[in-house]
């Protein structure tokens, strides 16, 4: 359910202190959640959590990462970028890219990070760009459709991204014959998934098929990327994912394919990203415009240039008033920004209490794909970005726009 961690007493010191519209990160809670993944898979050979840093791209969380011994899972240059600049080399950093530009592969060979290669043709790319490294990974699909019980949880066959099954032999057979020692297995079949059966059953499909490339092509598997896709509760009557349990599950399939951990050479390896910073992140708004047509429309300062997932998904973001916790939701509100577009709303049809101009808004969970997803339509400007310190202070960790951002790059 949502994350109401932190009193209302922390949102409204945080307010005024720095205009809103603002996204808020709780440091104590992403260390919190930083700490339960590396416990909950201790048991694990070489593990490492690669945070995913197009969830939270700032350095300032990055860095609460990389002090609680993670790495980062990059999928551009810029991304590569806040990597090296943090001073992140070799196998801190995963480069897990799509359709690349050729170049990314080199710099990502530069920096010495493990690279995840998308598709059979990346073969060629990295080849020319970077050169082909003892230890190279692959993006495994299925096809068909991912389950669980008698839940489809994922259509593998309809995504773009990973190799077939015939490919994944063909292709490091040839990798072998152009060096490479050891290889890895990544695979995504499901999204923000809160059922803790899902990473025990990818797991034991990639375990199989790394024993069974094992032999095939006479390289030694050295790890498996579970990557992300466990995922956080929205909605106030969801269950949370239980990440120990989660890791049991993990630890149990591998005892079934590679047996006692202690004395196996496979490496896990993930890459959540929601799942560490949704829940420790809020967007902060006031309530500045009401309107009483067909429905009744409740204007806020923040837009979708803010928060992007229930426009673009109609995605569900639980909302509270500060200081109205416990009084009764008997208001129905379309909650609006101020773009010019209809899908511009943060609720519809979402009960409230009773709300006043100038009352200061809270939307949950907005700490992952929330300002990373910001954009400048409409000529709305980017918000600011404050970290709520383990020792109680807030800090700004990245200014407003302006509009001498907005005009910057013209010529």
């Amino acid at each position: 359910m949502p994350n109401f961690s932190l009193p209302d007493s922390v949102f409204q010191a945080a307010a005024s202190r720095f205009p809103t519209p603002f996204h808020l990160y709780d440091e104590k809670g992403i260390r919190d959640r930083a700490r339960a993944m590396n416990a909950a898979f201790s048991w694990a050979p070489n593990f490492k959590e690669y945070f995913a840093v197009k969830a939270l791209p700032n350095p300032h969380i990055l860095k609460i990462f990389q002090e609680e011994g993670c790495g980062l899972d990059c999928s551009s240059e810029c991304e590569l970028l806040l990597a090296e600049r943090l001073g992140m080399q070799g196998d801190d950093i995963m480069f897990s890219a799509n359709a690349m530009p050729p170049a990314e592969f080199a710099h990502a060979r530069a920096l010495g990070a493990i690279v995840n290669l998308d598709d059979i043709s990346d073969i060629d790319t990295l080849a020319e760009n970077g050169g082909i490294p003892e230890l190279v990974c692959a993006r495994y699909n299925p096809g068909g459709d991912f389950t669980l019980g008698t839940s489809i949880m994922g259509s593998p066959g309809e995504s773009k991204y990973g190799w077939t099954r015939k490919q994944m032999t063909e292709g490091f057979l040839r990798l072998k014959e152009m060096g490479v020692k050891r290889f890895g297995l990544h695979a995504f079949l499901a999204s923000n998934t809160t059922d803790n059966t899902y990473y025990p059953k990818l797991s034991g499909i990639l375990f199989e098929l790394g024993a069974a490339l094992e032999k095939e092509c006479g390289l030694q598997l050295d790890f498996v990327n579970l990557s992300g896709g466990v995922g956080i509760p929205y909605r106030p009557d969801q269950a949370a994912a239980d990440i120990a349990m989660i890791g049991e599950g993990v630890r149990q399939e591998y005892i079934r394919v590679f047996g006692d951990p202690a004395s196996s050479h496979v490496g896990i390896k993930t890459e959540l990203g929601r799942f560490m910073t949704g829940p420790n992140g809020w967007l902060l708004t006031r309530a500045i415009h009401e309107k009483d047509i067909h429905k009744r429309y409740l204007g806020v300062d923040a837009c979708a240039s803010n928060l992007m997932r229930p426009a673009m998904y109609g995605a569900y973001h639980h909302i509270h008033i500060c200081g109205k916790r416990d009084a009764a939701t008997d208001t129905l509100y379309d909650v609006t920004g101020c773009l010019c577009e209809n899908n511009d709303k943060f609720a519809v049809d979402r009960w409230l209490p009773r709300v006043d101009k100038g009352d200061l808004m809270v939307i949950h969970d907005t700490g992952a794909h929330g300002f990373a997803m910001g954009y400048q339509y409409n000529g709305r400007l980017r918000s600011a970005e404050v970290l709520y310190t383990e020792d109680g202070d807030f800090r700004l960790i990245r200014r407003a726009e302006t509009p001498e951002d907005y005009f910057a790059t013209l010529l």
